[in-house]
C-alpha cells in the first residue's frame, strides 16, 4: 500500500465505518503538472452511504465540530438539505484531523448510482471519470454496473467528439475535460490547461481503467504498442453510440436539436416572406 492510501485509509477510520463506497481525489492524491503536492495538503473525499440521516447522526457523535452551523438543525435536516439541494451531496471543508487538512462529501448511495448511470448532474459522474483512489467498496452488483457504465459512457462521448485517428493521450484528455465543458472557471480563474494537467502525469493510472472498456469495443483498432486508435465514423456507428449514451445527455441532445431545427425553421419562414 501506497503511503498517500495508509494516510487516506487511516483517515477513514476516523468517520463511521458503515459506507458502501469511498474515495479520495484531487492533486493531493493523484500528481498535477504545476502542483507541489507537499504544499497542496488537502485531501478530499467522498463518502456515498445508503442511510444519510443515519450516518450524519453517527457522525455527530465521532466529528461534531466538522460540521458548520446546521448541525444545530439535527442530522435529519442536513440528509434533506443534502438531498435536496445542488448535486445531492453534502460537504464538510476545512477540516483538520491528526494535523491533516481535509473535506469530505456525503451522499447517498442511490443519488450516486443514479448520476453514474443517468449523467443528471455529473458532478459524481464526472469525478469518476477521472482515476480515484478506491479506500472502500462493499460488494455491490447495482453500483458496479454503474461505475462500469459510466466509464464506458465517457468513452462513447469522446469517440463522438474525436476524429478518426487519434492517440490514448487524446482519449484520455477529451474524457477528463467533459466535466469542465461549459464550466466558467475555465475562462475566468482557472487553470485552462487542467485538464492536460490532470492527465499528463497519470496516463498509467488512465489506462488501467479504460484499457478493459477499449479491449472489449468492437469498433475501435487499437494499437497498444504505439497507443494510437482507429475508429469507425460511419452514420450507423455513430448512431449505435449516441443510442447508448446516458440518459440526461440523450435528453439533452434531442432538446438542442429539436431547438435548433425550429431555429432553422423560421429563418427559412422569414427568408420566403
Amino acid at each position: 500500500m501506497s503511503a498517500g492510501k495508509t494516510l487516506c485509509a487511516s483517515l477513514l477510520r476516523s468517520f463511521p465505518d458503515d459506507m458502501a463506497f469511498a474515495f479520495s481525489y484531487g492533486s493531493a492524491v493523484f500528481q498535477q503538472t504545476g502542483y507541489n503536492q507537499k504544499a497542496n495538503k488537502m485531501i478530499d473525499f467522498v463518502f456515498a452511504v445508503d442511510n444519510p440521516c443515519k450516518w450524519h447522526q453517527q457522525n455527530f457523535e465521532k466529528n461534531k465540530k466538522h460540521y458548520s452551523f446546521l448541525k444545530y438543525l439535527g442530522a435529519q435536516r442536513i440528509a434533506r438539505i443534502q438531498d435536496d439541494f445542488g448535486a445531492g451531496i453534502y460537504y464538510n471543508t476545512l477540516v483538520k484531523m491528526d494535523g491533516q487538512l481535509m473535506k469530505y462529501g456525503v451522499v447517498s448511495t442511490k443519488t450516486l448510482q443514479d448520476d453514474l448511470l443517468q449523467w443528471k448532474t455529473l458532478y459524481l459522474s464526472g469525478r469518476l471519470h477521472k482515476p480515484v483512489m478506491i479506500l472502500k467498496h462493499k460488494p455491490s452488483r447495482l453500483l458496479q454496473h454503474a461505475l462500469l457504465s459510466n466509464l464506458e459512457g465517457a468513452v462513447r462521448v469522446a469517440l463522438l467528439l474525436l476524429p478518426e485517428r487519434f492517440n490514448e493521450e487524446q482519449l484520455y484528455t477529451t474524457i477528463a475535460g467533459l466535466s469542465y465543458l461549459g464550466d466558467f472557471r475555465m475562462i475566468v480563474g482557472e487553470d485552462r490547461n487542467k485538464v492536460s494537467n490532470i492527465v499528463k502525469p497519470n496516463l498509467r493510472h488512465f489506462h488501467e481503467l479504460y484499457s478493459p472498456i477499449l479491449t472489449s469495443m468492437d469498433n475501435i483498432e487499437w494499437n497498444t504498442e504505439n497507443s494510437h486508435i482507429e475508429q469507425d465514423k460511419s452514420p450507423k456507428q455513430t448512431l449505435s453510440l449516441m443510442f447508448k449514451l446516458p440518459k440526461n445527455l440523450q435528453t439533452t441532445i434531442v432538446r438542442n436539436t429539436s431547438t435548433r431545427n425550429e431555429e432553422i425553421g423560421r429563418a427559412s419562414c422569414r427568408e420566403r416572406v
